[in-house]
């Protein structure tokens, strides 16, 4: 059992009469005890605050489970306290969902909104069958958040809305809020912001009426791919990959303006999770530029675009690929492998797709 503050310094109290009688190691661990005593002292009393989620409440006057709460299993099955994830397991409601989507209804400040969304995304994945029983209008209200003037409640919304995304019925509601979005993600400089909202659109499948959207920000994706944060910069590759399949994208991104040191994404001292990502990315780039329906018109890039900076005639991405080969990581090797083969083997207007078209090599007969 626990103990109250006044007794946890009463322990204490009694240690310091010992001090007359134990030396050393004796005192050292008496005064351990003591303390271990206190640090064991009960929590406050249970109250409706958001940061308690997906668990039970006990009755009036009892104390709430400490915020470590045990696993499911070493937890009481069946009885009034545990996790409320225990609780659906063995087909009872346990209305911990409802009740924090309720609450954001209610007037709250930025951080008790941040908690509550937080708490939200969290039922949302343990609780399946109480997520499912949610409606349409739930996910409008979450979706509303984006408006909140706190890039925090921002950041949770958007988890929030990712973990309904993975509902099927939910995908088209939450799909509905892509633009907004886009737009949160080219209009706040947030590594955060940009991990979170990337994450989403990258869980969503984004329609052709958001393609316009998606010409303006391609800046602002293109700087975010080139900034130092490697979990933000994944999400955007990722990203930026899914969309250079779409052909009427392609030409957007081929022609967005870039660093002078952008081929430094593809230098082996890159993280293996980033560089695999930018050679999926470059591969996938080659193809489409490589494509009958890209070839049909004839494209003018700027000289700050990503096609001269990958393609063009002064471009070293070849050297960057060969170096990549031996890379320590195989699917970096491998990947780094398939873009020199679609760049060996693209292919002249007019020409059956199966022939390679050694004139236009980016490699050296000798490498």
């Amino acid at each position: 059992m626990g103990m109250s503050v006044p007794q946890c310094l009463g322990q204490l109290h009694i240690c310091k009469g010992v001090v007359g009688l134990a030396t050393g190691a004796g005192f050292i661990y008496l005064l351990y005890k003591a303390i271990k005593a206190g640090i064991k002292c009960q929590p406050p009393l249970c109250t409706t605050s958001p940061i308690c989620i997906a668990r039970e409440c006990p009755g009036p006057g009892e104390r709430a489970l400490p915020q470590e709460a045990p696993t499911p299993e070493a937890s009481s099955v069946g009885g009034p306290k545990g996790l409320a994830i225990e609780r659906e397991r063995h087909g009872r409601d346990s209305g911990e969902l409802r009740r924090l989507l309720n609450s954001l209804e209610c007037k709250q400040d930025e951080y008790a909104k941040s908690m509550i969304l937080h708490s939200i995304t969290r039922c949302v994945y343990l609780l399946e069958a109480e997520a499912s029983a949610c409606t349409t209008d739930d996910i409008a209200l979450v979706g509303s958040m984006l408006d909140d003037k706190d890039n925090s409640v921002k950041i949770q919304a958007l988890n929030t809305l990712k973990a309904f995304s993975g509902i099927r019925k939910f995908r088209l509601k939450v799909q509905e809020h892509s633009i907004k979005v886009l737009e949160l993600i080219a209009s706040i400089w947030d590594s955060e912001l940009h991990i979170s909202g990337l994450r989403l659109l990258n869980n969503l499948p984004l329609p052709d009426y958001v393609h316009p959207q998606l010409r303006r920000v391609m800046p602002a994706l293109m700087e975010i791919l080139q900034s130092d944060y490697i979990l933000a910069q994944v999400q955007a590759i990722r990203l930026l990959s899914y969309l250079a399949q779409k052909n009427d994208l392609l030409y957007d991104i081929l022609n967005c303006q870039v660093h002078a040191n952008f081929l430094n994404l593809f230098q082996s001292t890159q993280p293996g999770s980033l560089l695999f990502e930018v050679l999926v990315f470059a591969e996938r780039l080659s193809e489409g530029r490589n494509s009958p329906h890209y070839r049909a018109v004839k494209w003018h890039y700027n000289e700050q675009s990503l096609h001269e900076a990958l393609f063009g005639d002064e471009s070293r991405l070849a050297d960057r690929l060969l170096a990549l080969v031996i890379h320590p990581e195989e699917e970096v090797q491998i990947q780094a492998c398939k873009v020199i083969v679609s760049l060996q083997c693209s292919q002249d207007v007019g020409v059956r797709p199966s022939v390679c078209q050694p004139s236009r090599s980016y490699f050296n007969s000798g490498e």
